[in-house]
């Protein structure tokens, strides 16, 4: 007897369907040599700080005694919810697992769980802490859920330790995670007084959204002028846009070109047209589908996100969470069959076997997503359900569409004398193919009739234009920018199976991508509900708490970028190729948030330390009462009686440490402090006096 143990509940009856003749027990199938159970997703998770020390606040208070915070031996415990306490129904069905794994007429037992790093875990730990003894230990691994699926992969599992290597990596992300979270979470929200969570890619995705937005909010437009012609010719308009830009200030420059390129003229120099096929975009990344879902229909990643996983748990879809927008050669005969069934429904598709569609080289885990065998019937899904997957499925017919889309694309140079070339570029669309299934939108002018020597008519005149500001990001620029941080926004933003992708999945594979398919809606949803940014439509926006997490943690010294996460993403790929240990990794993320912790003794002038909340500074120099850090300064107890006295903590974009805090109290002055910001924008040192109601800046030494 095989006991399988599935993630959730809705795949163990799916695998239990597939394999048929199965009877419902209390919390598991029986039947025909199976035995199926289920966890409820993560049954355990891991132990708080408190759990590891001899002595833990009675209170539950956070303290920064404890910090930071490094297990020698990482330990999880069963979840607990946000009372601390244990579900009874997690215990209830931990217990099923436990008297299952230990069954005398178990013979092996079989990890079920999603096919990705924390699927692998979710089903390890549950063994683990189960199991008494050793028993074999097998892996099923389903790209999706429909029953002929599941059936081959029972045919054709592997030992558990092949995926040691996924498992080793998906730990590794755990505690490194942990160790982030907990400390720097509880470190932050102990300097500042509020809840801010900090986490090793939650806040490189905030401040990727804060420092656009105060781009924006910071953005003074310019003027320019740049020489433009929109003159007839042939009886159709010539738009010519010079390259030339002149400021504000240049008029008189623009209009001497522009006289200039009319005195001169301008001749059609070549005229190149040809026949072409126009080929359609690649299969579905999660991300990219994601991205059309939120252009098309405002569609938020997490709304998705769920209606993909959705359709993967009733088999419509394969495995929603891959990166990859290719299939896998040894899938080419399922291919086939499902081609059968979109045939039957009499789409014009056959089967194509091109670099374009099957590459082994830009899959990690898991191919693109793309339909199954099973093809919902008239009335399965909902609205909602059927916009998601018939964007799949069209992408798919698309793809293997038997008709070709051909056109004729038309390249005109025109020239005005040795100064200046202009090209334009148009595309008429002579039978439209695959475009009649899957979004096509033709961005290239339909062009003038013109022909090699034709004179074009020119009347050059300066335009008036204006520098714009970047744009807000979107579910789709947000998503590009987290798959490759490092790549330029407007190469990210090109699409399209003619585009070389080599860069993206170079930057993928090598943990360049700031979270993963796996974990990226699942952050983003969290700085959601944090109060960090909001998503109206399909644009993000920081906001209020986003910019006081952001400005806290540099206030902090905290740099937690795109460059830090980036350089442990490629941590964890090395500990999944077997070239770090967990330990190695572990370690890397201990010594990064060391120097968080590490006292550095600076000199007054340089010093950003301004302690934590609640420290006491000394007695009040006015009222005898206690001067204390606060939330946005330092103030003094005696303020029920009358005292004034307060310091705030940032002044002028400078961070004022308590080491000048006492200083300013103790001597009545401080010594040059660096690095404050005029309202300008210009950097300034001073020193500041000491008054009744707080301080005042002194530029005397």
């Amino acid at each position: 007897m095989k006991l399988i143990i599935a993630e959730k509940p809705s795949l163990a009856r799916n695998i239990s369907a597939a394999i048929g003749n199965q009877q419902k027990r209390n919390g598991y199938f029986e039947g025909s040599g199976y035995i199926v159970s289920w966890a409820f997703g993560h049954l355990f998770s891991l132990c708080d700080i408190e759990d590891y020390l001899e002595n833990p606040p009675s209170d539950g208070r956070w303290t920064i005694t404890n910090l930071p915070c490094f297990p020698k031996e990482f330990r999880f415990t069963l979840k607990r919810g946000a009372d601390k306490q244990v579900d009874a129904g997690v215990v209830r069905q931990f217990e099923t697992l436990k008297a299952l794994c230990n069954r005398a007429d178990v013979d092996a037992i079989v990890n079920a769980g999603d096919a990705d790093r924390e699927g692998e875990i979710i089903v390890r730990l549950c063994v683990q802490h189960a199991l008494e003894g050793e028993k074999p230990f097998l892996r099923l691994w389903l790209p999706d859920q429909t029953a002929e699926t599941v059936r081959a992969a029972l045919e054709e599992m592997k030992d558990e330790s092949e995926y040691e290597m996924l498992a080793n990596e998906g730990f590794a992300r755990t505690y490194i995670d942990w160790l982030y979270g907990v400390n720097l979470t509880r470190y932050a929200t102990l300097k500042t007084g509020k809840l801010l969570r900090v986490g090793r890619v939650i806040v490189p995705i905030v401040k990727a959204i804060y420092d656009r937005d105060m781009s924006i909010r910071h953005f003074v437009p310019e003027k320019y002028f740049a020489p433009r012609s929109a003159e007839e010719t042939k009886g159709y308009a010539v738009e010519l846009t010079s390259k030339a830009k002149f400021s504000a200030a240049e008029r008189a420059k623009a209009e001497a070109l522009c006289q200039k390129y009319n005195e001169t003229g301008a001749t059609v120099t070549a005229v190149k047209r040809k026949k072409d096929s126009i080929l359609p975009g690649k299969l579905y990344s999660l991300s990219k589908l994601q991205n059309v879902l939120g252009k098309k229909y405002k569609m938020s990643m997490g709304e998705s996100l769920e209606i993909v996983q959705n359709l993967y748990e009733r088999g419509y879809l394969t495995y929603p969470r891959t990166n990859s927008e290719y299939l896998a050669t040894a899938e080419q005969g399922k291919v086939k069959k499902i081609l059968e069934n979109v045939a039957a429904l009499g789409y014009p598709v056959e089967f194509k076997f091109k670099k374009t569609i099957f590459d082994d080289s830009k899959i990690e885990s898991h191919s693109a997503l793309t339909p199954t065998y099973k093809i919902p019937k008239k009335g399965e899904l909902s609205e909602a359900e059927n916009k998601v997957y018939s964007t799949v499925f069209r992408r798919f017919v698309a793809v293997f569409c038997a008709k070709e889309c051909k056109a004729e694309k038309t390249e005109i140079k025109i020239a005005v004398g040795d100064l200046e070339e202009f090209t334009l570029k148009g595309t008429v669309i002579l039978e439209p193919g695959w475009t009649k299934y899957d979004d096509y939108s033709q961005k290239d002018k339909v062009l003038p009739p013109l022909e090699k020597g034709d004179a074009v008519n020119i009347r050059f005149a300066p335009v008036e234009k204006e520098t714009t500001p970047p744009k807000h990001y979107t579910i789709e620029t947000l998503n590009n920018y987290l798959k490759n941080p490092f790549k330029e926004e407007k190469a990210a933003a090109k699409e399209g199976a003619e585009e070389n992708d080599e860069e993206d999945y170079k930057a993928i594979f090598e943990g360049l991508e700031l979270g993963t398919e796996a974990t990226r809606t699942g952050i983003i949803d969290n700085a959601r509900k944090s109060g960090y940014i909001e998503l109206k439509k399909d644009v993000y926006y920081i906001l209020p708490g986003g910019e006081f997490l952001i400005q806290s943690l540099l206030q902090m010294g905290i740099s937690m970028d795109k460059y830090k996460t980036s350089e442990m993403g490629k941590a964890l790929k090395q500990i999944y190729r077997g070239n770090m240990t967990i330990d190695g990794g572990v370690k890397l993320a201990e010594r990064e948030i060391r120097e968080v912790f590490a006292k550095k003794q600076l000199p007054p002038e340089e010093d950003f330390d301004d302690g934590f909340l609640g420290d006491e500074i000394c007695d009040c120099p006015f009222c005898g009462g206690k001067i204390r850090r606060t939330t946005f300064g330092y103030g003094c107890s005696g303020y029920k009686q009358g005292c004034k006295f307060t310091v705030s903590r940032v002044i002028c974009g400078r961070v004022i440490s308590k080491q000048n805090v006492l200083m300013l109290l103790q001597n009545g002055k401080t010594s040059k402090i660096k690095g404050f910001i005029s309202k300008n924008g210009k950097p300034f040192d001073a020193a500041l006096r000491l008054e009744d109601k707080g301080a005042k800046f002194d530029f005397a030494n």
